[in-house]
């Protein structure tokens, strides 16, 4: 899923968005409750109409924002109490209010308050926010009210496999559309990730999404989706381009490199994007350094366009029943040509 934290994804158009073959979108209900407000959003339409944006919406809870600003925030049992970016006022989002505003808002689907811990954590911080978080879940599904949005759950745990197997048994029970795993990408070394989401993926029931929040280097898509996971956002293709490093099938381009300042070919020759079939990575260089603001939206386009090319590529080699020969092709022409091509 592209981010577009504050209802829009930073230099592109829903209709860069479609040809690019997005299917769906995030959201940031913390940004759009800070501003303008979910009652602006509703009262213009609601999230798809507001953003003009035709196509499946999720925003999460707001609780990964809400630990962003852990020093000056308070837990509680009833929610979370925080300070706002913005003017410093005080507020407090509990699961209710969480419902409520992604409510409001209008997304095709929401998702439950949770508590996301740093790393490293103690063993009894995990099991406390663990705990937590399922009663959250609990609150969330008992304050829903509109039956066209599908509340997913988020199954915590931090790096304790046993504790994210039984937060995932436990949401299981509680039978809700689609199952998040949060808490991860946070800081903790990447074996610890992977064994943690290893832990869950096998619980979760195979005929309901699961979607791993806030992942997104190509080779944890990867190693990710071969695990079970179907779901990701990150801010990573987006944010990457606009410092001027892009994605190939090759490995990583850093487009301000001298190397690149004369050359007549697009940033990857295998790339069918817009952005590859007109312009060459001379000009993008151009761009960059002269900080011209078409460098980003080009940028832009060609990263997302490689992450949804490489989930389309992954979900035909599934449908396909080669997803390991696939895996194997991957990581072999990145070690072949990646550590020369930056």
């Amino acid at each position: 899923m592209p981010v577009g934290t504050r209802a829009t994804v930073k230099s592109l158009t829903p209709e860069d968005l479609y040809s690019l073959g997005a299917e769906l979108i995030l959201a940031n209900t913390y940004h759009l409750w800070a501003r303008p407000g979910a009652h602006v959003v509703q009262a213009l339409g609601g999230l798809h109409r507001f953003m003009h944006w035709e196509r499946p919406l999720l925003t999460d809870s707001g609780g990964y924002q809400v630990f962003s600003l852990a020093s000056t925030s308070q837990v509680s049992e009833e929610g979370v109490t925080f300070q706002s970016h913005l003017d410093g006022s005080r507020h407090c989002l509990t699961p209710e209010e969480a419902v409520r505003v992604q409510e409001a808002l209008g997304a095709d689907i929401i998702m439950c308050l949770d508590e996301c811990i740093p790393y490293p954590a103690t063993e009894e911080q995990t099991r406390q926010s663990t705990e937590r978080t399922l009663r959250w879940a609990s609150r969330c599904q008992q304050a829903k009210t509109r039956s066209d949005q599908a509340l997913f759950a988020v199954i915590q745990g931090g790096t304790s496999p046993e504790l994210r197997r039984a937060c995932a048994e436990a949401m299981v029970e509680l039978d809700f559309p689609g199952y998040a795993v949060g808490g991860l990408s946070v800081g903790e070394p990447k074996e610890a990730m992977l064994e943690a989401a290893a832990a869950v993926l096998p619980r979760v029931s195979t005929d309901r999404p699961c979607y791993l929040m806030g992942v997104g280097a190509p080779e944890d898509l990867v190693e990710l989706v071969g695990l079970g996971a179907d779901m990701f956002d990150c801010v990573l293709p987006t944010r990457s381009a606009r410092t001027g490093q892009l994605f190939t099938t090759r490995g990583r381009l850093v487009i301000k490199n001298s190397r690149h300042q004369e050359e007549d070919g697009p940033i990857d020759e295998r790339c069918t994007c817009y952005t590859c079939r007109h312009y060459s990575r001379g000009y993008l260089r151009h761009l960059f350094l002269s900080k011209e603001l078409l460098a980003y939206r080009l940028n832009t386009i060609h990263n997302l366009w490689y992450f949804l090319e490489l989930m389309r590529e992954m979900r035909r080699a599934i449908a396909a029943g080669n997803f390991a020969a696939f895996r194997t092709i991957f990581y072999r022409e990145r070690e072949q040509e990646e550590a020369n091509w930056d």
